[in-house]
Parts: structure tokens; sequence; C-alpha cells
């Protein structure tokens, strides 16, 4: 008979139990970790480039959405009970008590931005099919690298329907919020 050795079995965690390990003391309070399927992945540090881009992209999307949406840098959102990522910024609908309660879920989230110099790779092969999967209606990218903004709509589990590369000289609006148009080049510069 031959013998066969069955694999180990792995533990996914839940978003009840990371936000237990946190309170627990279990992770370092500098430490960046989002839950992605039920694993830990270290976020990257946020290198000089990206965070003048997350500081310029918060004041650009304030002016736009006022009024019309919250914009959510660097926060939670709880797609599932497997997974909360913390894009860099999610655009929620507005809510009364600004998510204080519990943090946004897909039907909250009229757009994802996330900023990405050394994560590219593992923005567009993990997250935004994660993001796809759960119904988040669209998605831009901003590839610091290429100074290239990738714009992905029409959600499905097998993905975006529709992936957009405006030019840096175009303007745009979320299909969601279609009165707030924002020029291209206002994101870089």
């Amino acid at each position: 008979m031959p013998y066969s050795e069955a694999l180990p079995s792995q533990h996914r965690l839940s978003v009840d139990d990371y936000h237990k390990m946190g309170r627990a003391g279990i992770f370092d309070h500098d430490e960046r970790l989002e839950l992605i399927e039920g694993r830990l992945i270290d976020m990257a540090p946020i290198g000089s480039d990206h965070a003048g881009t997350v500081i310029q992209l918060n004041a650009v999307l304030n002016r736009a959405f006022a009024r019309l949406a919250l914009v959510s840098p660097q926060n939670p959102i709880r797609l599932s009970e497997h997974s909360e990522p913390q894009p860099d910024f999610a655009v929620l609908r507005p809510r009364a008590d600004f998510y204080r309660t519990a943090h946004p879920q897909p039907h909250d989230v009229l757009l994802v931005i996330e900023v990405a110099d050394t994560s590219v790779r593992y923005d567009r092969e993990v997250k935004i099919p994660l993001y796809a999967r759960h119904g988040i209606p669209e998605v831009w990218l901003l590839d610091l690298g290429n100074t290239q903004l990738e714009i992905y709509r029409q959600p499905g589990t097998e993905g975006y329907g529709e992936v957009l590369y405006p030019a840096n000289d175009e303007s745009i609006a979320p299909v969601l919020l279609p009165d707030a148009t924002l020029s291209i080049a206002d994101l870089w510069s």
C-alpha cells in the first residue's frame, strides 16, 4: 500500500479573530498588517513618494467629493468574514456616525484607490480581484513608477469587466459620483 500523507490543515483567521489579536497586544503598535482571505499580510513600509501622493490626493479628493462622500484614507473596509484590507483611500457613502460604530462594508464603498510603488503587482493580482469579488464598484490604481492611472469598473467574480488607462491630460469622474470631475494631472502634480 503506498504511503500517503495528508496535508496539514490551515487556520484562516476571521476579522473578529484579527481584532481580538490586536486588542490583546499580539501585534506591535506600529506594525502594518491587513487581513486578506484569512491571512495576515505585511504591508510594505510607506516611502516618501507614496506618503506625499497620499497627502496630495487627500486634499484633491476632499475638495472634489465635499458634501457628496466621505474620504477615508488608509482605513480598513470589511469585505467579508475573512478580509479586511486597508486601501490607501475608500470613498464612502455619507453616514451620520462617520463609521464609528462599524467599519465600512462593500455596500458603503463608492470607490477604492490604491497608490502603488513597490506593491503594484500585489495590488493588481490580489487586492483588485478581491475588491471585484466583493462588488466594489470601482477601483483606481495609481502606478507611481509609470505615472499611470488604471481604472477598474464593472466588478464580477472573475475580476473587473472594464479596465481603462486614461491619459494624464484627461479628466475623470467616478461612476457613482458623476458630478465630481477630477483632472488626472492633479493626481500627480
